[in-house]
This record gives C-alpha cells, structure tokens and sequence, in this order.
C-alpha cells in the first residue's frame, strides 16, 4: 500500500512538471533538460496511472478547500 501511495506522489510530480513544459513549450521557449524528461516520463504513463494521478490531486484539493472553507466558515456562523 505505501508503495502505491509513493508512487501516486511520483506521478503527480510528473504530471505538475509536464504541465508546466506544455506550457512552456506552447509559448516556444525552449525546454530544459529536466522538463523534456518529465514530458516524456508522463507521455509513457499508462491512462489508468494519469487518472490516479489527476484524481488524487482533485482529491486532495478539493479535500483541503472544504476542510478550510468548514473552519473558517463554520466560525463565522456561530459568532
């Protein structure tokens, strides 16, 4: 189980990584060496592991804004 966990980190960085390359790359700046491996280490992923990835961020955050937004929230109703 850990394992799985550490690797859904791995590819959430991956995926954060490429984004930032797409990004880069569509604006035509040219692209560090780092940022050529990211790209082509998330294009090799499988769909199911880019899903796990994508979700676990919306996951957590989505997660953190309503933990966040309950607090702050919930304080100011019962004041």
């Amino acid at each position: 189980m850990s394992e799985d966990t550490a690797e859904i980190f791995d590819d959430l960085y991956v995926g954060l990584r490429a984004g930032g390359a797409l990004r880069k790359q569509r604006r035509g700046e040219e692209l560090t060496h780092e940022e050529k491996e990211a790209l082509s280490r998330w294009q090799r992923l499988s769909t199911a592991r880019k899903a796990a990835a994508i979700g676990a961020f919306a996951f957590g955050t989505f997660g953190l804004g309503f933990t966040l937004g309950g607090l702050v929230f919930g304080r100011w109703r019962r004041g």
